[in-house]
């Protein structure tokens, strides 16, 4: 079934299928639709998952990688500014590491249009040596959380998606229904 999708949903639907069960954000554009989008589709597939806003991005990103320590596949979502607060976070679980696959999806806003301040991702990224997906097309952001997930629990360490307003807010088609046999799995 193919249908046209915001490249936001497209994240969401490729947390899914990657056997995210855990996701926590903070509202902030150009990121704020993936945590709806992944609610809607988790219900409508009828999956049991956690997915919540926080009261800000240090608190999403605390959450969720407490899910990773103890083996579960999660997700913390921001916007680039929203990286600064949940900066601290970061960079410890870069070096104590996780579990479960950890995916922390960063949404910049080069140009700033929808945001305060121009600031880019990968170099919170390459300070805090951890690796960086940054997905071009619709298809992109589908597939790269499951990749994400797969180095994340490879390497036992945080991995950023590093998503553009460009990206997030593009129209495509996608052909793609999530796989959710990952998801609800013991890790």
């Amino acid at each position: 079934m193919s249908n046209i999708i915001m490249g936001n949903e497209a994240i969401a639907l490729g947390l899914i299928n990657a056997g995210i069960e855990m996701v926590s954000a903070y509202p902030g554009t150009p990121s704020s639709e993936i945590l709806a989008a992944y609610q809607h589709h988790t219900k409508r597939l009828n999956l049991e998952s956690y997915a919540k806003w926080s009261v800000n991005e240090k608190d999403a990103y605390e959450v969720t990688y407490a899910g990773a320590v103890a083996g579960k596949n999660t997700s913390a979502v921001m916007k680039q500014v929203g990286l600064n607060v949940a900066a601290d976070a970061m960079f410890s679980s870069a070096y104590t590491g996780c579990i479960g696959g950890f995916v922390v999806v960063s949404a910049d806003d080069p140009g700033v249009y929808s945001s305060q301040t121009e600031q880019d991702s990968r170099m919170y990224a390459k300070f805090a040596k951890i690796p960086v997906l940054e997905p071009a097309t619709i298809e992109e952001a589908y597939h790269f959380p499951k990749l994400a997930v797969e180095i994340s629990q490879h390497f036992q360490t945080p991995v950023m998606i590093r998503s553009v307003l460009r990206i997030s807010h593009l129209r495509a088609e996608l052909d793609e229904e999530p796989n959710t046999e990952l998801f609800n799995k013991d890790h």
